[in-house]
């Protein structure tokens, strides 16, 4: 059991340490609402890892399948969410409300944004196939129920631990913005949320 935790560990911090875009959406939401908001967002992000880790293990191969009849509006949903997301904060520069905040300019509470990274986290199946690929190549993770568990709860575990020191890098800077800051900040976050878009539709529509 102990083994699996480590591998689930490790496996976590595999997938999230390399930057995408939910991790530039997590220092975004630090650099504009500090480490509670961001810190929320982050475990958005790391309950969907426990959710996919979760699924390889028990349902497996299955799970890639039944993915994959949706697999190509799935991406398309992802790279339309990150355009608008880029949109958005550069119509909103200036204004006290940013990309994350809910409609009609009220702050987004930790909540709210915790349920909206889930959603924006689930848009990205690969996560599963990932797990399930692991699950596969190595069968002491799947042996018995405690196994299972214990590599899902480790790959969420790291996962977390990841999300919440890329909050606390957006949050240090939050009370360090000046307005030349804020907008050199926004344009970058929205130039690599659009980039990442083309990419993962042009991707999605090339298979």
């Amino acid at each position: 059991m102990l083994s699996a935790f480590l591998i689930g560990a490790a496996a976590g911090y595999a997938i999230a340490i390399p930057v995408g875009p939910i991790a530039v959406l997590i220092v975004r939401t630090g650099l504009r609402r500090g480490f509670r908001i961001a810190a929320a967002a982050g475990a958005g992000t790391a309950t969907v890892d426990l959710i996919y880790a979760l699924l390889a293990v028990v349902v497996g191969g299955a799970v890639t399948s039944a993915l994959a009849a949706v697999l190509l509006p799935m991406r398309l949903a992802a790279a339309a969410a990150l355009g608008y997301l880029a949109v958005r904060a550069l119509q909103r520069l200036g204004r006290t409300d940013m990309a994350l905040d809910a409609p009609g300019g009220a702050p987004r509470s930790a909540a709210r944004t915790y349920v909206l990274f889930i959603g924006l986290t689930l848009l990205n199946p690969a996560t599963v196939a990932y797990f399930v690929s692991l699950a596969v190549g190595l069968p002491q993770i799947a042996q018995d129920a405690g196994s299972r568990l214990a590599f899902a709860v480790g790959a969420s575990l790291s996962s977390l631990s990841w999300q919440t020191l890329l909050a606390a890098i957006g949050a240090a800077l939050h009370t360090r913005l000046t307005p030349r800051i804020e907008l050199a900040t926004a344009l970058l976050s929205s130039a690599i949320l659009v980039g990442f878009a083309v990419r993962i539709a042009a991707d999605a529509l090339a298979r």
